[in-house]
């Protein structure tokens, strides 16, 4: 439940002083020639400001952080919107906008101020009539409070300090949108339950390769995705905003990505496939997902530009493309559940590899310099913006199946106190959890584990495991009250993703199971692979 509104509204009584004095609509980047990035008190009274100006804002707390503060959304519509009923009623699309969930890249937090002051005040007022929009300026706020000179010194500014990338705990919060550890991670998960945007956008900041654009993007490029989703994205939408951001604001982009290898092998390489990371968990929930990455050796005024343009550039699209936006997610959600209560096999991958695009893609090779930072005497890669190369290479663009398995219809899990935190889990990311209120005797299929091994190397506190085994089929009795989660929600792919025993991702890779797997002996979790009756009701108690 979205927690109660701040006390913005005791601020209306001052509006006439916040006109007078345009202090308090300005940026900490706008006061300081851009060299300071925004404090989380600098955002509270922006927003104070903006609010006791304009109607259209709402901004509420829908959450705490590890270290207490309080985790900040604003809406932005007309008429206001301030709860997820009152956004439906309006028969919008919903564009949710993230920034600094790694607070060491800051230009995110600042571009969504500005877009916030033209949505409200400004020329983009008129999109508020069509779209509603969902910002949530200061994800990662522990880790924004803590601005040291010292953080990711290679970037070209700005140069009295940015935050750090981890959280209190030392999470990153782009790797825990599966096992959402943090608070954080389970408050903005729940928020997008709550609110279920079309569209999703986490703006971030590079590192690594030298390349010849201003902005990388990237969209979900896990293969087992829903293809008319990645189609939609790279077909369609991406291109649309690419040449937007080109045609419209003189700024160069592509897909985010890094180059490897030398020579006539070197290739493009996109990052990642696994829902832990944002654009990929969104996917899995059929919805719309745009990681933006402003160009780390871009100057930070510019980063902020580029990165208010792409934001600016996906509000128009969505405000252009509303009707179709919104029947493309929901058909998303009803053709899985309708073809989850079918007959054919759904796939999961659970083993990938590098996929590339069928054609070489001219790709712009960058150059940089360097400048010392006078606050820490220590050397910024500043790019040459007009000095690149065109380059034709492979772009290894998405991730695909290697091996995969079915889907079960139904995931079965014991009424065991060792489920109480894995039912705990599958809720917190809203999935449906049922118990059967009759017995069952079903055909079972119950993977039997033969090895069970686990990372060389920490990450994010864990041992990640991974299972090998062999599949078995049997006629079993399952008894009344047994823990049923249906393939047939919309959410069913995510849920499959995180029960599957061999998931790349899964809770069996973080560990929720690790006291009840052991080699010869079968896993917890069972599947059923055909359309059983099933007797069930909600799971409410525990």
């Amino acid at each position: 439940m979205i927690r109660a509104a701040l006390a913005f509204p005791l601020l209306v009584s001052t509006a006439l002083a916040w006109a007078q004095d345009p202090a308090p609509l300005r940026t900490r980047p706008e006061r300081t020639q851009f060299e300071e990035t925004s404090r989380l008190e600098d955002v509270l009274g922006f927003l104070r400001a903006l609010g006791a100006q304009s109607e259209l804002l709402r901004v509420q707390s829908f959450g705490t952080s590890e270290e207490g503060r309080p985790l900040l959304v604003a809406t932005l519509s007309n008429p206001p919107a301030g709860l997820p009923g009152e956004a439906r009623a309006l028969e919008r699309p919903l564009v949710f906008v993230q920034a600094n969930i790694h607070a060491g890249e800051v230009e995110g937090k600042e571009a969504v101020q500005n877009l916030m002051r033209r949505l409200t005040l400004g020329d983009l007022r008129p999109l508020l009539d069509q779209v509603v929009v969902l910002i949530v300026p200061v994800y990662n706020v522990d880790g924004n409070e803590a601005v040291d000179v010292q953080n990711r010194t290679e970037q070209y500014g700005p140069v009295a300090g940015v935050g750090r990338r981890e959280n209190k705990n030392g999470l990153d919060l782009n790797r825990d949108y599966m096992k959402l550890e943090s608070a954080e991670a389970r408050a903005l998960v729940h928020l997008i339950g709550e609110w279920d945007p079309e569209i999703v956008v986490d703006l971030h900041t590079t590192n690594g390769s030298y390349h010849g654009y201003h902005l990388t993007y990237s969209i979900p490029v896990n293969l087992t995705l829903e293809p008319k989703l990645l189609d939609f994205q790279r077909a369609t939408l991406m291109p649309a905003l690419g040449k937007a951001l080109l045609e419209g604001h003189a700024f160069r982009s592509y897909y985010y990505g890094n180059f490897a290898g030398e020579g006539e092998k070197r290739v493009w390489e996109a990052f990642d496939h696994r829902p832990r990371i944002g654009q990929n968990y969104i996917g899995l929930r059929n919805r719309i997902a745009i990681l933006s990455e402003a160009y780390s050796y871009l100057g930070f005024q510019q980063r902020i530009a580029v990165t208010e343009a792409f934001v600016e550039e996906i509000l128009r699209y969505t405000a252009g493309h509303a009707r179709e936006i919104r029947a493309l997610t929901r058909s998303l959600d009803a053709d899985f559940v309708q073809r989850a209560r079918g007959e054919g096999e759904l796939l999961l991958g659970v083993a990938y590899e590098p996929r590339a695009l069928p054609e070489k893609v001219p790709l712009l090779v960058g150059e940089v310099t360097h400048e010392v930072n006078p606050r820490n005497q220590k050397p910024m890669t500043v790019m040459l913006p007009d000095k690149f190369t065109t380059v034709p290479m492979q772009d290894m663009a998405y991730f695909a199946p290697t091996r995969s398995v079915p889907m079960a219809r139904a995931y079965v899990l014991p009424r065991t106190e060792a489920m109480r935190p894995i039912v705990a889990k599958l809720r917190q990311h809203g999935i449906e959890v049922e118990e059967l209120t009759a017995e069952l005797t079903t055909e079972l299929t119950t993977f039997q584990v033969e090895t069970a091994t686990a990372a060389k190397r920490p990450f994010q506190g864990h041992s990640t495991l991974r299972l090998s085994g062999r599949y078995a089929s049997a006629p079993a009795t399952l008894p009344t009250g047994t823990i049923v989660v249906r393939l047939a929600q919309p959410l069913g792919r995510l849920a499959a993703y995180l029960l599957e025993p061999e998931s790349d991702d899964g809770l069996v890779c973080w560990n929720y199971f690790d006291s009840l797997l052991a080699p010869g002996q079968p896993a917890p979790v069972r599947k059923i692979l055909g359309n059983s009756s099933l007797a069930t009701r909600a799971l409410t108690s525990f």
